[in-house]
Order: structure tokens, then sequence, then C-alpha cells
């Protein structure tokens, strides 16, 4: 079963990058999103394993986020991420997820 991770940045070109950097693993399953409605209006969706905070979100913007996102799926695991290699991003989600 493929872990899905939603990963919101405001930043396209880093989003870009982030999601080949997901989707190059066969278990898991990303999306990437630049603004909080894509995000709000996925998470109706799908169900999601994992949203991963990115680049320019700032503290209010993240505190109404996280809000809404847990909301709409309870129990939803969302952290900070904010660059660093690939591995850093592995290690990230996984210790999250475990």
């Amino acid at each position: 079963m493929q872990t899905t991770i939603l990963y919101i940045g405001r930043d396209a070109e880093i989003t870009v990058v982030m999601e080949r950097l997901l989707n190059a693993r066969p278990e898991w399953k990303g999306i990437c999103v630049c603004t909080d409605e894509e995000a709000v209006a996925l998470c109706e969706k799908q169900n999601l394993d994992l949203v991963l905070l990115g680049n320019g979100i700032n503290a209010e913007c993240e505190k109404v986020l996280r809000a809404k996102l847990t909301a709409l799926q309870p129990g939803l695991k969302i952290i900070q991420h904010y660059g660093g290699g690939s591995g850093l991003l592995y290690g990230e989600i996984m210790s999250t997820l475990n």
C-alpha cells in the first residue's frame, strides 16, 4: 500500500523538485501544491497519511492550515520540512510515520 504525502510550499520550483523526490519511491505517492486552498480541497477529497509544510508558510498560515486539515482528517500527521537532501527528507518522513 502506498503512503500518500501532501507537500505544501510557496515556491513553485521547489514544489516540482519535492514532487519528483516524493514520487521517486514506489511506496510513496507525493502530491505537491502551492496554495492553502489547493491543500484543503485535496484533503476534502483524498485520504492523506502525512502533510509536509514547506518554505514560505508563515506562523499564522501554518496555524490556520493545521486546524483546517486536522478538522477534515483528525489524527493527520503534519510536520515542517524546509529543505535538505533526499536522505533528510526520507528520515523525516519515516520517523514521523513510525
